[in-house]
């Protein structure tokens, strides 16, 4: 599973469509919320948990700047906010999908 297209909807919404028909829209909100590194979701290392250290939300959290594309398997977004750690797989990135299909599927 590969996007074929990858664009902002608008200044609130990515729209991704997939090798297999799906059109995914997910909202930067919920991109920005989900930021797979390990800054913002902790990390375990050697049997131990790292939580993550909660940061003061600065201007920009929310407003997506840039998208680079990372080998064959995902994206790097950089956030108004400075932050660009997170890679999201495409994995990741089906599993944010907010349609009603892929909601019912993940309430299954």
């Amino acid at each position: 599973m590969e996007p074929r297209q990858i664009r902002l909807k608008d200044d609130s919404c990515l729209v991704v469509f997939w090798d297999d028909q799906h059109r995914e829209e997910v909202s930067l909100q919920k991109l920005r919320d989900h930021c797979p590194c390990a800054e913002c979701q902790g990390e375990s290392v050697l049997f131990h948990t790292y939580k993550p250290v909660p940061q003061p939300e600065l201007p920009g959290k929310y407003l997506l700047t840039n998208i680079q594309p990372v080998g064959n398997y995902g994206l790097q977004l950089i956030w108004g906010d400075g932050h660009s750690a997170g890679i999201y797989t495409w994995e990741i990135l089906r599993c944010l999908c907010e349609c009603v299909e892929c909601k019912n599927k993940s309430e299954i």
